[in-house]
C-alpha cells in the first residue's frame, strides 16, 4: 500500500455501502397493525426508541384504532376519530414504515423474509406476529347471504350503520359480551333487535344466574327481545337476508344478521410458515414461538400454557414482556393472572372477575337490593377473595379485582366485604 487514494467507488458500490449503513440496525417486522402488535411497539420504544428499524404490515386500510370502542362507535357515542390510537403522523415521527391494507401472506423462515399481498418483500432479524383472530361464523345454510356479518372491525360497524339507515329488523346471534353490545348499538340506531342465544342465560362466562337475569330484564326494558336456549337452523333470503329460522320452527324477520358467537385465533400464516400451532400459535414465557426464537407472537393469535386470550389486560402484559425481550432486557416472564370484564352499554353497569362460579371449599357472600337493582356475589376461599360478580353498583369493582390479584387476606374484614371498600377501610381506622 502506497497511501495514495484509490479510484472513486462506482455508484453501485456507494449505494450498496449506503444501504449497508442504513441496515445497521436490526430489522423488526410487525405482522398486524392492531392493538396487541402496536402496544408491543409502544413498549419497545419506551425501552429503546433507536434499537430497531421497524416496519408494520396491517390487513385493514386504517391506522391502529381501539377495537374495544367499536361498541360506542356503533351506538353513536364515539366517532372514528375518537377511537384512533396512532395517526400516520405518529408512525412517521417514530420512523416506522406502515403498510396499511397490505397483509403479509408468506413467511420464508430460512431466508428470514416476508412477502405481502401487494408483492412487497422484506427481510427481518426479528419478526412479531400479531395477527389477532377471526370471528366465528356459524356454518348454517344462508350464512353467506348479503346482510349477514360479524362484529369485528370498523367495516362491520359501517355496514351496520348503513343497514340501520335503510332497514328495520336486526337479529343478533350470540348473547355474550360482544353480541349484547351490538344489540344495544343497533337498538340505539333505531332498529328492532332480537338476540338469539343458545345458552340458558346471557353472558354465561361472566355472570351467575341472578346477575344474568337482572341484565336480561334491563335489556328487555330497552325494547331488545331476548330468546334463550334458541338454536339457529337456517338463514333465509334471496338477494339479501330476510329471516332467521330456529330449530323449534320459529322464524324471525331480519334485514340484518350479526353473528357474535366467538372468535378463532388467526394462525393460517404461522401454520404455513411451519411454526408450531395448537389452537393458536404456541409461545413460551418470553412470547417467543417454540419453533423459531427469532419469531415472537402476542395477542389473540397466541396460546400460552394451553390458554388463549381475548381480553385486553393479559394482552397488555404480553406486550410488556415481549418488548422487554426484544429490547434485550430478558428478565421478565409472562404469568397469567385473573381477568375482569365490564359491559360497555350505557346505563347498564356490570362487572365480573376471577372465579365467580366457586365450588368445593368456597363460600359465597351475596348482597341484593331489588329496589335499586343492585346485586353482589363474592366468592371466598381460604381467607382470600377469588371471584366477584357485581350488577348495578360496580364502583368497587377495581378494588375487589385488586384483592383477587394480590391474594389479600380478607378475614379481618370478611363480615364487611360485601358492603364495599369504604366499610372495610373504616374498620382499619
Amino acid at each position: 500500500m502506497d497511501g495514495r487514494a484509490g479510484p472513486p467507488c462506482p455508484q453501485s458500490e456507494r449505494d450498496a455501502g449506503s444501504a449497508h449503513r442504513r441496515r445497521a440496525k436490526p430489522r423488526l417486522v410487525v405482522v398486524g397493525n392492531g392493538m396487541a402488535g402496536m402496544r408491543t411497539v409502544e413498549e419497545l420504544l419506551k425501552l429503546d426508541a433507536s434499537l430497531y428499524d421497524i416496519t408494520v404490515f396491517g390487513a385493514e386500510p386504517q391506522v391502529n384504532y381501539n377495537r374495544i370502542l367499536l361498541s360506542p362507535l356503533l351506538a353513536g357515542e364515539k366517532t372514528v376519530e375518537d377511537i384512533i390510537l396512532h395517526t400516520r403522523e405518529w408512525y412517521a415521527a417514530h420512523g416506522i414504515r406502515l403498510h396499511a391494507g397490505d397483509p403479509v401472506v408468506a413467511i420464508d423462515r430460512h431466508r428470514r423474509r416476508v412477502r405481502s399481498a401487494a408483492g412487497r418483500e422484506l427481510g427481518y432479524d426479528r419478526l412479531l406476529l400479531a395477527t389477532g383472530s377471526k370471528p366465528f361464523i356459524i356454518p348454517v345454510p344462508g350464512a353467506e347471504l348479503p346482510g349477514v356479518i360479524a362484529f369485528r372491525d370498523i367495516q362491520d360497524v359501517e355496514t351496520m350503520l348503513a343497514a340501520a339507515r335503510s332497514h328495520r329488523k336486526a337479529v343478533v346471534i350470540g348473547g355474550g359480551l360482544l353480541g349484547l353490545e351490538a344489540a344495544n348499538g343497533l337498538k340505539r340506531q333505531g332498529m328492532d333487535v332480537t338476540v338469539v342465544h343458545v345458552m340458558d342465560r346471557l353472558m354465561e362466562r361472566q355472570l351467575d344466574p341472578p346477575a344474568a337475569a337482572l341484565l336480561r330484564e334491563a335489556l328487555e326494558k330497552r325494547g331488545i327481545r331476548i330468546l334463550l336456549e334458541a338454536h339457529t337452523e337456517r338463514i333465509l333470503g334471496a338477494q339479501r337476508v330476510s329471516s332467521v329460522r330456529l330449530k323449534d320452527g320459529r322464524e324471525l324477520a331480519a334485514d340484518l344478521v350479526v353473528m357474535a358467537v366467538g372468535i378463532r385465533p388467526n394462525v393460517e400464516l404461522a401454520r404455513q410458515a411451519g411454526l408450531y400451532c395448537d389452537r393458536a400459535i404456541v409461545v413460551d414465557d418470553t412470547l417467543q414461538t417454540l419453533s423459531d426464537p427469532r419469531i415472537y407472537a402476542v395477542g389473540e393469535c397466541v396460546q400460552h400454557r394451553q390458554v388463549t386470550f381475548g381480553l385486553v389486560a393479559p394482552i397488555w402484559e404480553q406486550a410488556r414482556v415481549c418488548a422487554t425481550h426484544l429490547a434485550g432486557h430478558g428478565h421478565r416472564r409472562y404469568v397469567q393472572a385473573a381477568t375482569s370484564t365490564k359491559l360497555k352499554v350505557s346505563g347498564i353497569d356490570l362487572f365480573s372477575a376471577g372465579d365467580f362460579v366457586g365450588g368445593e371449599g368456597t363460600e359465597d357472600l351475596v348482597f341484593r337490593d331489588p329496589r335499586r337493582g343492585s346485586y353482589k356475589r363474592l366468592v371466598l376461599k381460604d381467607r382470600h377473595l377469588v371471584g366477584a360478580v357485581l350488577y348495578g353498583d360496580v364502583g368497587d369493582g377495581s378494588w375487589y379485582f385488586d384483592l383477587i390479584e394480590r391474594r389479600t387476606d380478607v378475614s379481618r374484614f370478611r363480615d364487611r366485604l360485601v358492603f364495599g371498600r369504604a366499610f372495610c377501610e373504616a374498620l382499619a381506622r
